[in-house]
């Protein structure tokens, strides 16, 4: 692989970091060099998953053994705030892909009130790019840091960025109900019995009024409105492993329908190969999205017209996190978007 792109992924051994494994294992322009975790080392890949063929891949390593000379890009699929150590420590030729929230929030304040620690360093900052990459296509490759978004504000974005940016929807009383397989909440959730069990029997909202994605929500609807957005926000926990169904309800502008705002999001991202419409006014369910890189969106009618309900659907461990993170690296490297992933 002369010309291969020379990885490590850090977190390897989490849900996302298992998914990376499984994509970037298969992608024909990367070289997984080391696999890194606090936990196991010196274990094969495929102890934690049999869908992975561990035969040409590292076993798993200290993130302090990496030798940066030998890989271009790092992975960080880690606990919030251990991204941030990691950055301080990288040469400047290698590009950081990170899946927490480390680099997601801008304000120094609200990344401090909303997740309880001090914000990366402002040059830190200044280095990273918030990356949905329907929308970061153009300026990703400038950035050394690449902040892929949450799962929940990933499903919640695509619909809604065009919207508000052609002024179609109200912005102030955005309501979204969000759902996800348990897979979202980590291992840290499968790992306690009590609470798994209560899980597999039950659904359950969660993070009422105070949900972290609610503030990265917040932050990038309203950096395209120009002024304050404060959406409403309840998301909840699913007896299934993985994928999110988030339902949005909007109140239109003048002028505007359920009709014209399917026609326009279709005409918007008809270039954007994850992105999947139903037809119009068709329901649709996590099974459209699992195991894809792919956005499920349908634009329904409500009985008033002044109305819309949007519903989209992606699966939490991919689109929401290892696939958009491939996805970021192959435009950021001057890939096709799709290599690896279709």
């Amino acid at each position: 692989m002369k010309d291969s792109l020379n990885i490590a992924i850090a977190g390897a051994t989490g849900y996302i970091g298992l998914e990376l494994v499984k994509i970037l294992s298969k992608h024909p322009f990367v070289k997984i060099v080391f696999l890194c975790a606090n936990k196991s080392i010196g274990k094969k890949i495929n102890s934690f998953s049999k869908e992975i063929n561990s035969k040409k891949l590292p076993k798993i390593s200290n993130i302090k053994s990496i030798d940066w000379k030998k890989i271009k890009i790092i992975f960080t699929a880690l606990p919030n705030g251990e991204a941030q150590k990691i950055a301080k420590i990288t040469p400047d030729h290698v590009k950081i892909i990170d899946l927490s929230a480390d680099f997601r929030i801008k304000s120094l304040k609200d990344y401090k009130k909303w997740y309880g620690k001090d914000h990366p360093n402002k040059k830190l900052m200044d280095q990273s790019i918030y990356s949905i990459t329907e929308f970061a296509k153009k300026k990703i490759k400038n950035y050394r840091i690449i902040s892929c978004p949450g799962c929940y504000p990933t499903s919640v974005q695509l619909p809604l960025i065009p919207l508000i940016k052609k002024k179609m929807i109200k912005v102030n009383n955005i309501t979204i109900d969000s759902k996800s397989g348990y897979s979202g909440a980590g291992k840290k959730i499968t790992n306690n019995k009590k609470r798994f069990n209560s899980i597999l029997n039950s659904i359950s909202a969660y993070g009422v009024g105070s949900h972290r994605h609610m503030i990265e929500i917040d932050q990038e609807l309203s950096k395209i409105h120009g002024s304050k957005i404060m959406v409403s926000f309840t998301p909840h926990i699913l007896p299934m492993f993985r994928g999110i169904l988030s339902t949005i309800y909007l109140d239109t502008e003048s002028g505007y329908d359920a009709k014209k705002i399917f026609n326009f999001l279709k005409k918007v991202h008809k270039n954007n190969l994850f992105i999947k419409f139903a037809k119009f006014n068709t329901p649709i369910g996590t099974i459209d999205a699992i195991n894809t890189n792919n956005c499920h969106i349908s634009v329904c009618k409500n009985r008033k017209n002044t109305k819309v309900i949007i519903i989209s659907a992606i699966d939490n461990l991919i689109k929401g996190g290892s696939g958009q993170a491939v996805q970021n690296m192959n435009v950021a490297f001057n890939l096709k978007e799709e290599i690896g992933l279709i």
